[in-house]
């Protein structure tokens, strides 16, 4: 119940954020929007939170009605924890969609929880340790038939400062990367891209899969290989409703993988409800999806419900000791002509696993 009048009691003080909004927000013609609002918050990782976001929205190309809307979105907060998260992230499309850019550079002083490597890592094995992370990541994709690219990206992570229990789990299993480090990889892509809208898609499918190599050639400090595979899915079901499911695999090759690029269960978008990095390992799968519908004016409710796991190996990946999660939420038309929305969810994990989320967009 406290869970639940916390809830209700962020979603007021959110809204009252936003009541100034309404009136520049035309939603009668698709024009370059700017939005700015203070943001508070509550979740599994920073506990109260205080800061600020900004979105951009705008169309690169005034005469091309072909091309989805493109957004620079950025971010600041800092918690009671004393953890601090800035960010900007954005996709570009440019004229009739031939190129498409992706971009996210953050940087996290994060004081974090850790529980050991593995499926079956245990609530009461929980450690406290500390980083800073500086992350860069670039992905261009050049359109090679309609509704398919190709791609090449980039990722550089440099983590350092990190604070740990001597002795404890990071010592005991030997975990890569607990002194500082630095990985630079490059990688290709292939992605198939029908949706029809870019924040809030009603119809049509997204299929991506990448690879990207960390070696010594790209001046990595860890030599080994990821791979994502990411499906998603819309369907309209009814009017003003959309059904939207994902399915997910992150993968790593490779005998030295560095914690900060292992596969992390959990966060504001896949599984929601757990601690980002409740279980972690080399492999990770997910299978999710979420009923969104439009209520009334700007405000909608969607209902969510998933399920995955964690392996060392791909064999690995199977259905036992398996992590599941539900919940729901509240959205809000922060730009209601390209349905930029305010997401407010709430998950339930196995065990005592829950958590509340306060993002800009959608979760997939």
């Amino acid at each position: 119940m406290t869970q639940i009048i916390r809830f209700l009691a962020i979603v007021l003080m959110v809204l009252a954020c936003f009541s100034t909004l309404e009136a520049q927000d035309s939603s009668k013609a698709k024009k370059n929007k700017f939005v700015a609002f203070p943001a508070m918050t509550r979740s599994i990782e920073t506990s109260w939170a205080a800061g600020g976001a900004a979105s951009y929205t705008f169309r690169p190309y005034k005469d091309d009605t072909l091309s989805r809307t493109s957004s620079i979105q950025l971010g600041a907060i800092y918690s009671l924890r004393k953890q601090l998260v800035a960010s900007v992230k954005g996709t570009q499309y440019l004229r009739n969609e031939d190129w498409i850019l992706n971009e996210q550079i953050s940087f996290s002083s994060f004081p974090d929880k850790f529980w050991g490597i593995g499926k079956n890592t245990k609530d009461i094995d929980e450690e406290d340790y500390e980083f800073k992370q500086a992350y860069f990541y670039l992905h261009f994709m050049k359109k090679i038939a309609p509704n398919l690219f190709g791609g090449f990206l980039y990722e550089y992570q440099r983590v350092w400062d990190i604070r740990y229990q001597a002795g404890g789990l990071f010592d005991q299993q030997n975990v890569y990367g607990r002194t500082n480090y630095h990985v630079s990889g490059l990688g290709l892509s292939l992605t198939y891209d029908s949706r029809n809208h870019a924040f809030w898609p009603e119809k049509g499918l997204f299929a991506q899969l990448y690879f990207n190599h960390f070696s010594s050639v790209t001046a990595s400090q860890y030599s080994f290989t990821n791979l994502v595979a990411d499906l998603r899915k819309y369907i309209p079901a009814g009017k003003h409703a959309v059904f939207a499911a994902q399915a997910w695999f992150f993968g790593n090759i490779g005998a030295q993988v560095p914690l900060r690029s292992q596969a992390a269960f959990g966060g504001d978008n896949i599984m929601r409800g757990y601690y980002n990095g409740r279980f972690r390992d080399n492999q990770q799968y997910a299978v999710q999806g979420e009923y969104r519908k439009e209520i009334y004016k700007r405000f909608g409710l969607v209902a969510f419900a998933g399920f995955g796991n964690v392996a060392h190996r791909i064999d690995g990946l199977n259905l036992r000791n398996l992590k599941y999660s539900i919940g729901g939420g509240v959205r809000y038309a922060l730009n209601k002509s390209e349905k930029l929305n305010l997401r407010i969810d709430y998950g339930l994990g196995k065990g005592t696993n829950r958590g509340l989320y306060f993002q800009l967009g959608e979760a997939f």
